[in-house]
């Protein structure tokens, strides 16, 4: 193992806290990883990381030693790229972590038509509604929507995704069709949505005729954690939901959903890709950063 891929390894073990973590990640055995940190240390003379039963922490040196190899790694990444002839020699294995539904609807199906232009490039996609450390587990990029709160990590904002209110015929039949705020108050169901980070249901939201976001309580009798589970209750006719126009647009085109009260839709919801180390984009990276942007813009607001 040369230099370069040494503090290759260290950078993953200090910033995952784990050799185990760092080996999975990077493919290799743990004695591999673990001989290459300790090859570090000796070379350098002094302990790059206080190892304990649980987690693995960086010394004084080793922390300056890992901003210098970011960068380090950065130049060569940069270095590397002036002579590939073009982006089809992108290759090796990129980590990213979606919404379930953007997983499902948008990236699956255009996947194929990626991989045939990269043939060497790994994918690995992790789909979950939770937020993850990307550090921590090995993700080089996630699309969140949303409010964003972690200000440690880099940030490209993409635009804003339209929501909208809907319901199915055979609710709308038993319950009539609500025309504004004011008519869910009574006679109207909602389909609850738990907030994946406090387990609280999220109230029903919308925009006044002024612009003005607003909140209100819409009762519900079943209340759900995922998306999947949100649409399937709406699609039976358990109550009303609001969702992301592209995340029901084929069941908007078929009949099974109707949008409602398309005068007091709920705020768009920003959607941004987060990646770790700005100064550490890999030509992997950049490319998905690129064809996701690509795919996701018709399904922004303008």
């Amino acid at each position: 193992m040369d230099k370069l891929d040494q503090y290759r390894v260290f950078v993953q073990v200090a910033e995952m806290g784990s050799f185990i973590k760092a080996a999975h990640t990077l493919a290799l055995p743990r004695a591999s990883v673990s001989a290459a940190v300790q090859q570090l240390e000796s070379q350098a003379g002094t302990r790059l990381l206080h190892r304990t039963t649980r987690r693995v922490h960086l010394t004084s040196d080793g922390s300056q030693l890992l901003e210098r190899v970011r960068q380090l790694l950065a130049d060569a990444e940069d270095i590397g790229g002036l002579f590939r002839a073009s982006q089809h020699k992108v290759s090796g294995r990129l980590t990213v972590d979606v919404p379930s539904r953007i997983a499902r609807r948008l990236i699956a199906p255009a996947l194929p038509g990626l991989l045939r232009r990269h043939p060497r490039l790994l994918l690995t996609l992790g789909s979950t509604d939770r937020s993850i450390d990307l550090v921590q587990e090995g993700v080089d990029c996630a699309v969140r929507i949303g409010t964003l709160h972690d200000s440690s990590l880099a940030v490209r904002p993409l635009g804003h995704i339209a929501l909208i209110n809907c319901a199915a015929p055979s609710y709308l039949h038993e319950h009539g069709v609500p025309e504004k705020p004011e008519d869910l108050a009574s006679g109207h169901w909602a389909v609850g949505y738990a907030s994946p980070t406090t387990g609280r249901e999220l109230p029903w939201e919308y925009l006044s005729e002024g612009g003005q976001e607003q909140t209100s309580r819409v009762a519900s009798r079943v209340i759900v954690n995922n998306a999947e589970s949100y649409i399937a209750c709406c699609r039976a006719g358990g109550g009303l939901i609001q969702i992301p126009r592209f995340d029901v647009q084929y069941l908007l085109d078929s009949g099974e959903l109707v949008e409602v009260m398309p005068a007091f839709r709920p705020a768009p919801m920003p959607v941004s890709l987060l990646y770790p180390h700005r100064r550490q984009r890999s030509n992997r990276l950049a490319l998905f950063v690129e064809w996701f942007g690509d795919l996701i813009r018709p399904h922004l607001e303008r």
